[in-house]
């Protein structure tokens, strides 16, 4: 069993079909014994990115709002959320000054590197964050987390 910390990027590929899917969804499938943390600001923004696919026309209503029922349904059920809390907004603000950083993956490395720090002091193995980003992944490795990219598993 592992820790793992899924960004907006990587826990997308579990509700829309893109180079990582099958990965992302191994890992969180629950017969796999893994935790899967979230932001709770994850579900907003992989919402939007499902949405975006509906109206580029790469999805149907139908599966747009499937899509949007399972991640809702998998929030409820199979991922431990983390709420936004106000020292993580002032952690994404210095982080965003220390990288090259957009606003909500700023928001989403300051929640895992709280969730990482906590876990280490609780004698609790370190998480692994989870992102398809490229900046964020260099901003995570940089602040010492283990990082995968789900994108190098086609």
């Amino acid at each position: 069993m592992s820790l793992f910390f899924l960004d907006a990027s990587a826990v997308a590929k579990r509700y829309l079909a893109e180079p990582g899917t099958s990965w992302v969804r191994g890992i969180t499938d629950p017969s796999s014994g893994n935790t899967i943390i979230l932001a709770e600001v994850t579900l907003v923004e992989v919402s939007a990115a499902v949405a975006a696919r509906f109206r580029s026309g790469s999805l149907s209503v139908a599966e747009r709002d499937a899509s949007v029922r399972l991640l809702l349904q998998h929030a409820d059920t199979e991922y431990q959320l983390v709420p936004i809390h106000r020292f993580v907004i002032d952690r994404a603000v210095r982080l965003t000054q220390n990288h090259r950083l957009r606003g909500y993956d700023a928001m989403q490395l300051g929640t895992a590197l709280m969730v990482h720090e906590r876990s280490v002091v609780a004698g609790l193995p370190g998480l692994t964050f989870v992102a398809a980003d490229d900046d964020l992944i260099a901003a995570a490795r940089s602040e010492g987390l283990v990082v995968v990219n789900p994108n190098r598993y086609p």
